[in-house]
């Protein structure tokens, strides 16, 4: 190893901290004492040096911010302070609901207290989870479930404005948002459309997407930024205001928003909401809505959490983003049962930053209530900021000739001669042909889908493309298929061939519920696949069924038992179902359980902090209660979760009880 020279090692410890106090200023304080080029030849000084003289390097050097090879995959983090998500108020009433309920909390400890809260913009973008150890970057992790998430330091490490080693040796955990600005959005996209590569929908998108690169170079490329904006853990003490915290981040070296404001009552906050709603578009990142947080934390404390949430703060959300387009056509999406959808196809717009090109317009009945037709100028939103859909047609703008819609009474791809027919006592058309190439397409597709025959590696694509060579008509051929008759076809060599051959034949052996659930049997969905195979306990059973013996089980109607009954009547899908038995073994069903939830009927809805959607509905049935799609009467419980959506608000003017993972587990059993 060279020697090091005489003021070398005194000249590379000056590199770094200049680098360092004019990384800091550049990118935390928007602040430019020297041209970004300047400090471009100062990084390239030390890498040089380090590059001439190992020894040099030290593991919070500038140069060290990208480093090493790429990684096979995520690693994954237990977090050591459990991540919760904000509930959303949406109204001025909500937010004052929110107000009496944190008041009361504070004042059953103290009866003349008043309440000041810290507000903040809410960032969209991906929330991160820094470590320091005597003030060094370990860890950063993204949220994943609350519980878990993954290790993206390598990729976090080279983003500018988070400090390497922070100004004082602390041990500690903190909270905040990576982001990419619609600046940096636009140059991402323009390399992309270069590389004929498909192009991010939003910022929000681009820095999850970058943060989730497994090679750092990669991400190093893309210009994110970060917010940070909570003290999960010091070994310091922490400030005894949420305002006071966020000064003590800033000094510790993060990059903390400056468009914080303490508001000392509820009309202040909604006067910085108004505020800041009128100012979102003048910032270069995604702001969907402020933060409210009680500013002082001995009242945090006192408040504490739900099971998903704290009491002491609330995402005051702005509105949906409303735009106008034009109608351009109305398409038919044909389902697998053979169920009919209309399509509005529309000139693109960007909506909240994702380009919108087509919104359902879900059956006959919206179509003539909103009296859309081709031509019209429409609102469109994105529900709950996902689900584009069409909230209203502007008349003043319609065409002269723009022509009611009229459901026809022919459709070309519903096969046979193209006839379709209303549900009777449903708002739905659907085809009355069973075998036409797009129905058959959706079917083999939802057969392979991991709530079916879950067969890895065979994807849509897959599906779409067996179909066309000819190879799939049925879904007996997919139990046929060799390694040979893929070879040769796109996207398939020997490997691959070889994989999803094997994937096949894991599959050759199947439960008796979701040996059901493939069938695409109209009228049947999960739950209710479940409690068929539970109920008879063998397939041969349920065969034989009457409609009387169908309808006797707790939550099969009327409806349901005939669709069944005649499915397994009708010779095309007798003689599909024994060419497919003839290769697949069909276990027997397993007796509903009994337990404490016993004759309970649950929905779930939202993203629960530790539990996965199948997680907890396992957790039901293991114990005797079922889980359906669709909040009703009927309905006994609703677990809801971060986002919870329409269900919720059903339950809510259903009077259904409504859980979070807390109390969902204490109503288990622990």
């Amino acid at each position: 190893m060279a020697r090091i020279p005489d003021g070398i090692e005194e000249r590379a410890e000056k590199l770094r901290e200049a680098i360092n106090r004019y990384r800091y200023l550049y990118h935390v304080e928007d602040t430019e004492e020297i041209s970004i080029e300047a400090l471009d030849a100062l990084k390239h000084e030390l890498a040089s040096l380090e590059e001439t003289y190992p020894a040099l390097i030290t593991p919070d050097s500038p140069t060290q911010r990208v480093a090493g090879k790429p990684l096979p995959g995520f690693k994954k983090v237990r977090h050591a302070i459990s991540q919760w998500s904000f509930n959303d108020v949406f109204s001025e009433d909500e937010l004052r609901a929110f107000h009496e309920r944190v008041l009361k909390g504070v004042r059953a400890f103290d009866a003349s207290a008043s309440v000041s809260y810290s507000c903040e913009l809410k960032i969209d973008g991906l929330k991160i989870v820094l470590t320091y150890t005597k003030g060094s970057l370990v860890t950063a992790a993204t949220r994943g479930d609350g519980a878990v998430g993954e290790d993206v330091t390598m990729n976090v490490r080279t983003i500018e404005s988070v400090p390497l080693t922070l100004t004082r040796p602390v041990d500690l955990i903190v909270e905040g948002e990576v982001w990419m600005g619609k600046r940096g959005l636009q140059e991402v996209n323009k390399e992309k459309k270069q590389n004929n590569e498909p192009e991010f929908a939003n910022p929000r998108n681009a820095a999850a997407g970058s943060i989730r690169q497994l090679d750092p170079k990669v991400a190093a490329k893309r210009k994110l930024d970060t917010f940070i904006y909570d003290v999960a853990e010091s070994s310091e003490s922490i400030p005894d205001t949420q305002s006071e915290e966020l000064a003590y981040l800033a000094e510790l070296g993060f990059k903390v928003n400056k468009h914080s404001y303490v508001a000392e009552s509820i009309d202040d906050v909604l006067s910085y909401w108004k505020r800041s709603l009128k100012e979102r578009e003048k910032q270069d990142y995604l702001i969907d809505g402020i933060v409210v947080k009680v500013n002082a934390r001995n009242q945090q404390n006192a408040l504490g959490y739900t099971g998903k949430a704290p009491r002491f703060a609330v995402a005051f959300k702005f509105p949906a983003e409303q735009v106008t387009t034009i109608v351009e056509d109305i398409a038919l999406q044909i389902g697998r049962t053979g169920i009919l959808t209309p399509v509005a196809h529309l000139k693109p717009i960007s909506v909240g930053g994702v380009v919108v090109s087509r919104a359902t317009l879900h059956n006959e009945d919206q179509i003539q209530r909103l009296d859309v037709r081709v031509g019209d100028t429409v609102v469109i939103q994105r529900a709950g900021d996902v689900i584009p859909e069409v909230v209203q047609v502007v008349p003043e703008l319609r065409p002269k000739n723009a022509k009611r819609y009229v459901f026809p009474k022919h459709v070309p791809e519903c096969g046979g001669d193209g006839s379709v027919e209303r549900v009777p006592g449903m708002s739905a058309w659907r085809c009355v042909a069973k075998d036409s190439a797009a129905q058959q397409r959706r079917r083999f597709q939802h057969f392979v889908g991991k709530h079916a025959f879950d067969i890895e590696g065979m994807g849509q694509k897959t599906v779409d493309l067996l179909m066309d060579e000819g190879l799939l008509t049925g879904y007996a051929d997919i139990f046929t298929l060799t390694e040979g008759d893929l070879l040769g076809l796109e996207g398939f060599a020997e490997l691959s061939a070889k994989n999803l051959v094997e994937s096949i034949a894991k599959r050759k052996k199947i439960s008796l519920d979701r040996f059901i659930i493939g069938l695409s049997i109209p009228q049947v969905g999960e739950e209710t696949a479940r409690d068929i195979a539970s109920h008879f306990g063998t397939l041969e059973k349920i065969r034989r069924a009457s409609i009387e013996e169908l309808q006797s089980i707790d939550g099969v109607g009327g409806i349901v038992a005939s669709s069944v009954y005649e499915w397994f009547r009708d010779k095309e899908n007798i003689h599909a179902l024994e060419q497919l038995l003839s290769h697949v073994a069909v276990m027997k069903g397993e007796a509903k359980a009994q337990g404490v939830l016993s004759g309970k009927t649950f929905v779930l809805t939202g993203s629960l902090p530790s539990l996965s959607r199948e997680e907890a509905s396992e957790m039901i049935r293991s114990r005797g209660g079922s889980v359906t799609g669709s909040v009703s009467k009927k309905t006994d419980f609703v677990v809801a979760g971060e986002e919870p959506g329409s269900k919720y608000e059903k339950a809510k003017k259903l009077n259904v009880f409504i859980l979070d993972e807390k109390a969902f587990r204490a109503l288990l059993g622990g």
